[in-house]
């Protein structure tokens, strides 16, 4: 059995990651980082701990669904101490800093990254390249909508859909990005890309990508009707990064997009 480590387990998808594995044939909760306290009841046996040597130790992958500052804290453990195991990261939010650690910690040990582990969200942002890079006179605005309690926006998914955009048109998404219009702004720019956040009740997730042209558009949306989309999602790339070389690796590498 492949043993799973996770790194956020009290949260919404880390509960998930536990209830998934328990009826996993192939892989199981090893151990469980744990800040504070945990509420979940665990498999037998599971390491519950707040050592980040001792969930690597106690782990042949590393599932990590948690903030920037535990990502941070898990991939400080790679690059200055030297922790060995394969990572599956989808935290969002990472700040310049904790990007840089993610890059040097790639060249220690395999790391797959994604803004969202969902394998229907994969093949939107292959669809969103290639749209956008056939239709280039087309407009292109981002819509994504989560439940209330969601505390980044936009989201990590809508920016990673607006940098497939902003790439397969030659654009830098630092320069031609807006996230918010008011008042007298003047008509839209040719190349400028919107994406735009809504947030209320208990939306799972939901992203549009509209491309919007004189006479037509065209509209492509995901919509994730359960959490344990993005747990199955992150269980199936844990499974596939095992034995990989050290690189940083997207979920199109896993599905072979």
């Amino acid at each position: 059995m492949i043993k799973i480590g996770i790194l956020g387990s009290s949260g919404r998808v880390g509960t998930l990651l536990i209830d998934d594995l328990s009826t996993d044939t192939e892989a199981m909760v090893s151990a469980v980082y744990v800040s504070k306290k945990i509420e979940k009841t665990l498999p037998e046996h599971t390491v519950v701990t707040n050592d980040m040597k001792v969930l690597f130790d106690s782990s042949d992958v590393i599932i990590d669904f948690s903030a920037p500052a535990g990502t941070e804290a898990l991939l400080t453990e790679v690059v200055e101490n030297r922790g060995n195991k394969p990572l599956v990261i989808a935290t969002t939010g990472l700040n310049k800093h904790q990007q840089n650690l993610l890059l040097e910690a790639s060249k220690i040990v395999p790391i797959l990254y994604a803004t969202n582990m969902s394998l229907g969200v994969a093949v939107l942002n292959k669809l969103v390249a290639l749209a956008s890079k056939t239709l280039r006179d087309f407009d292109i605005e981002i819509v994504e909508q989560h439940h209330r309690h969601k505390v980044d926006a936009p989201s990590g998914t809508a920016l990673t859909l607006a940098e497939h955009a902003a790439n397969a048109r030659d654009l830098n998404l630092d320069e031609v990005r807006i996230s918010g219009r008011d008042g007298l702004i003047g008509a839209r720019t040719k190349d400028e890309i919107a994406v735009m956040a809504l947030r209320g009740g208990d939306i799972v997730g939901r992203h549009t990508v509209g491309l919007y042209n004189d006479g037509e558009f065209l509209e492509l949306n995901h919509t994730a009707t359960a959490r344990n989309t993005f747990s199955k999602g992150a269980i199936k790339v844990a499974k596939w990064i095992i034995g990989k070389n050290p690189k940083l690796y997207t979920i199109n590498d896993a599905l072979g997009l």
